[in-house]
């Protein structure tokens, strides 16, 4: 087990559907798992489409980083995966919701199938220390 490894559990995230964690804190990093649009309360995905899908999970993914210390301004890092490129500019309209100022580096890719039958899936990176006032 490395010594600066920490798992991170998100109370009001949804549950995991499988062998992971939400979150690993490595040193000053925390490496999420990718969310999807599930009701943490019942664990479906959410009605509405690909941007109800897509808010749903950033909120799972607020849920992570809370849980973990930090906060959507702290992420260095993003993948969003999706199983239509031809929803990336409804996504997109949704993501830049939650990172409206000085935005993480990002990639988003077309993947075949996405757990559940999901629409979108969003992972993040994001430095946990905090940094110091000069």
């Amino acid at each position: 087990m490395l010594a600066n490894k920490k798992v991170i559990s998100a109370d009001k995230a949804p549950k995991a559907i499988g062998p992971y964690s939400h979150a690993i804190q490595a040193g000053d990093f925390v490496y999420t798992s990718g969310q999807l649009g599930f009701d943490p309360a019942t664990g479906a995905l959410v009605e509405g489409g690909v941007e109800a899908q897509a808010r749903q999970a950033l909120i799972n993914l607020g849920a992570v980083l809370t849980a973990a210390g930090c906060d959507f301004s702290q992420v260095v890092k993003t993948t969003v995966f999706l199983k239509d490129i031809n929803d990336f500019a409804r996504v997109n309209a949704i993501y830049g919701e939650f990172f409206a100022q000085e935005p993480p580096a990002r990639s988003a890719v077309q993947v075949a199938a996405l757990p559940k039958d999901g629409l979108v899936e969003i992972e993040a990176v994001a430095f946990s220390k905090v940094a110091e006032k000069a």
